[in-house]
């Protein structure tokens, strides 16, 4: 009976092990976040930050959820990809919300708001598993080179006029392919974000900044046809856009 007891007890702690420290067997439910955003973010993806410092409570419940329940090893891709998306978008939240009001986010991590930071994405101001994060590790370290899917940077978002919107839902596992759709679609279709004709292009700098993320297995033409809102020649002309950094705010 005792040697039975020792066996069922080294099953058991074997199986606890499986999860590593800090990660969580079931993602976070991110039914807050999404009431957050029907609430605060309209269809165009421009943000009520002034709201949302009001439900700052309501905020910081979930960011403390999304701290608390990193990804597991048992998780889905899907699960892992809607977690760190979510995370990336409501930490950018927060991080003008903690700022607030600022003009556009590149105004954060001067010399003068965090010493020896030079960029807001290069601060490390939350906490995942009890490790400090930042927006910048979440994106290039976490989301580019695990996932290999270029849908991501529809998705997630840098508080400004010519980024992609903020999308008013959270990201689900069971969602999350006509999620990224959806972003891709209405990200091309933006005439004030990419102007598309078949034999002329002004895009967003996205495409020239992460232009390998775009051309892994195809050329950029191929791709952008996927989702574009007209079928672009192979031979188009390609311009970029300046980009602008003003916040996303709700005028």
């Amino acid at each position: 009976m005792k040697k039975l007891m020792v066996a069922f007890g080294l099953i058991f702690f074997a199986a606890c092990n499986t999860i590593p420290a800090g990660s969580s067997a079931q993602p976070p439910s991110h039914d807050i976040w999404n009431n957050l955003l029907q609430k605060h973010v309209d269809k165009d993806g421009f943000v009520d930050y002034k709201g949302i410092i009001k439900d700052k409570d309501k905020f910081q419940q979930y960011l403390d959820l999304l701290s608390s329940h990193p990804p597991g090893p048992k998780w889905t891709k899907e699960q892992k990809m809607a977690y760190w998306i979510n995370a990336y978008n409501a930490f950018t939240v927060k991080l003008i919300t903690d700022h607030y009001p600022v003009k556009s986010i590149k105004d954060i991590g001067s010399s003068i708001q965090i010493p020896f930071v030079n960029t807001p994405w290069q601060h490390k101001f939350f906490k995942i598993g009890g490790e400090e994060m930042k927006l910048d590790q979440i994106e290039h370290k976490i989301l580019r080179k695990e996932f290999n899917d270029p849908r991501i940077h529809f998705a997630i978002v840098c508080a400004s006029y010519s980024c992609p919107r903020l999308l008013n839902e959270a990201y689900t596992a069971d969602k999350l392919d006509k999620q990224l759709i959806e972003q891709a679609k209405h990200f091309l279709a933006n005439k004030n974000k990419n102007e598309i004709t078949p034999s002329k292009l002004e895009l967003s700098k996205y495409f020239t900044w992460y232009k390998g993320d775009f051309t892994k297995n195809s050329s950029l033409i191929e791709y952008l046809n996927k989702y574009a809102p007209v079928k672009i020649n192979e031979g188009a002309d390609i311009e970029y856009k300046d980009y602008n950094w003003s916040l996303n705010e709700q005028k």
